[in-house]
């Protein structure tokens, strides 16, 4: 697996795998995005010096994004996997190689139900700290 920066050129792809509806039903936002409202998202995020937005490429074909927000000292993590990649154990993989290039502690926040990343989380050594409103808050 190898891992690239984001860019512009990965707009609509990001875009399709964030509104899969499989995606939207573990995300802790759960709305349709707009195309436009996307693209200024990505803009603002590849302009964001605190924020490190990656593609998980497999065998050339991108698998997943994983994201860090940098608040306080502490890196906060998110992640997708493309829809046609589910069940291969690339989340597990792909978050694991990024943590790896992160300085510091991290943090998630996760839907209580999403079985899939609360177990991603676990394997990152972060425990579910407290839970709000159904959202897991994982930290080491």
């Amino acid at each position: 697996m190898k891992l690239r920066p984001v860019t512009l050129d990965d707009a609509q792809r990001l875009l399709d795998w964030r509104n899969d509806a499989q995606t939207r039903a573990a995300s802790l936002s759960t709305a349709m995005v707009s195309l436009e409202d996307h693209l200024a998202w990505l803009s603002a995020s590849l302009d964001n010096p605190a924020r490190t937005l990656v593609i998980a490429e497999r065998d050339g074909k991108p698998v997943g994004t994983v994201r860090a927000d940098q608040r306080d000292g502490v890196q906060e993590l998110s992640w997708t996997v493309a829809p046609d990649a589910r069940g291969q154990g690339v989340a597990r993989e792909m978050v694991l190689m990024f943590r790896a290039t992160l300085p510091g502690k991290v943090c998630a926040r996760v839907r209580e139900d999403n079985v899939a990343s609360r177990r991603i989380a676990e394997a990152l050594g972060l425990q579910c700290q407290s839970v709000i409103d159904g959202v897991c808050f994982f930290s080491e």
